[in-house]
């Protein structure tokens, strides 16, 4: 699976009666494809996966394969009770996506063998991208089991433990140098140079959704991006649990494209961290452009 650069984690669009937002989602998508993202991934966290019914999340994926037209690998998110699982991975599959990004079962934690299991399952149906956070930890020796089965191509990281990290790449590596890894916390930029420095280049950017300008700048080496850009936002991101996908969809709006709102338990930033913001992107924009 080729993946580079910044990866682009489209929000799914509501319109006012809630349902989901097709067109706006093509052309969120056109807007993000157009600033060169290395991979889209549709319906996953800044999705609101957990949020989505089966038929939605299925349409979003279409929309994405189709406005994507093969430029860029897509992938799609799968996860929760196995039969939900594989049930969004055929869609997904039947859709044209080029892998999964697999998220933790629900509820329910068994033994390893348990979770090679259910990974083995869904891996059958497309490749997958096993997602490590909240149940899902894994020790070096079970990402060294995991990545021989068929079809996993890589861990996307969402817990931040990078002693943990480092041990895993190193015994990985020495199976699958061509194993992908990846930053998948929220607002990844900001711990990017940790990451790089155990070989990890790749990462999820929740900025790219509605500042991809941005996104692509800190990419291409402005470092004062983290400073005076970043680094604010992960504070206003911590003032609220969900503001990491709340503070994002807003962000979309901001930037001139109607998304509609968060579904519940999710809620929208207060109108002062809204104008927090504003003031952030409109900082982190006049930085790339020179003025």
């Amino acid at each position: 699976m080729n993946l580079s650069g910044v990866l682009f984690f489209p929000v799914t669009p509501f319109g006012p009666d809630d349902s989901l937002a097709e067109d706006v989602l093509a052309e969120h998508l056109r807007r993000g494809l157009a600033h060169s993202p290395g991979g889209v991934f549709v319906a996953c966290g800044t999705g609101e996966f957990s949020a989505l019914s089966e038929a939605e999340h299925a349409r979003a994926v279409r929309v994405a394969v189709e406005t994507a037209g093969g430029r860029v690998p897509v992938l799609a998110g799968a996860g929760g009770p196995i039969g939900a699982a594989l049930a969004q991975a055929r869609a997904a599959r039947e859709a044209g996506a080029d892998g999964l990004l697999l998220m933790p079962p629900y509820l329910t934690n068994g033994p390893r063998e348990g979770y090679a299991a259910y990974v083995t399952a869904v891996a059958e149906v497309l490749p997958v991208i096993v997602y490590q956070r909240g149940s899902v930890v894994l020790t070096p020796e079970q990402a060294v089991e995991l990545s021989r089965i068929p079809g996993v191509a890589g861990i996307k990281d969402g817990l931040g433990d990078i002693d943990l990290m480092q041990r895993t790449v190193l015994a990985v590596r020495e199976e699958r140098p061509d194993f992908l890894f990846f930053n998948g916390l929220p607002t990844a930029e900001l711990t990017m140079p940790a990451y790089r420095a155990i070989g990890v280049d790749l990462y999820s950017s929740a900025v790219f959704c509605f500042a991809p300008e941005i996104a692509t700048a800190y990419l291409n080496g402005d470092e004062r991006l983290i400073r005076e850009f970043y680094a604010p936002l992960v504070r206003l991101r911590g003032k609220v649990p969900g503001y990491a996908v709340s503070l994002v969809k807003a962000g979309v709006r901001y930037r001139g494209l109607d998304v509609g709102t968060v579904r519940p338990p999710l809620v929208e930033p207060s109108a002062e961290h809204l104008e927090e913001l504003t003031k952030l992107v409109t900082t982190g924009l006049a930085l790339v452009e020179g003025r």
